[in-house]
């Protein structure tokens, strides 16, 4: 899947079936300053954003202005990165060796167990396929 598109803004994707992952965006949107669309999967036109339904649902995505997609821990890294000021030391820590495996650890725990999560539901676990309005 290509994806390459120059665009104006990042995008920031997520499950928006999943309870948590809302709960988990709308917090970062009122505590980080990032200058990115924010939309659920299940709205997005996922093949210009050059990724599929089944990764969306799997993972938060971080596209960036010139069309890279990035996911989970990764994804969120870029997305501090980009929010920049202090946040930008946190979000490039996580993206380099030891800490980027430690976050993605932390993040695959997070999202194996997202319906246990405050705010998470039973939809949260289904395959993205088996979700209500997947």
């Amino acid at each position: 899947m290509g994806g390459m598109t120059r665009r104006e803004r990042p995008v920031l994707v997520y499950d928006g079936d999943c309870g948590f992952c809302t709960s988990s965006v709308r917090f970062l949107e009122r505590r980080v300053p990032v200058d990115a669309e924010i939309v659920a999967f299940q709205f997005a036109d996922l093949a210009a954003l050059g990724t599929t339904a089944e990764r969306a649902g799997r993972e938060v995505l971080w596209v960036d202005r010139a069309g890279r997609v990035s996911g989970g821990a990764d994804a969120v890294g870029r997305l501090l990165t980009a929010a920049g000021g202090p946040w930008r030391v946190p979000g490039v820590a996580m993206r380099v060796p030891p800490l980027s495996w430690a976050a993605r650890a932390v993040y695959r725990l997070v999202a194996i167990n997202r319906h246990r999560m405050p705010g998470g539901t039973a939809a949260c676990r289904l395959p993205a396929d088996r979700r209500p309005g997947g």
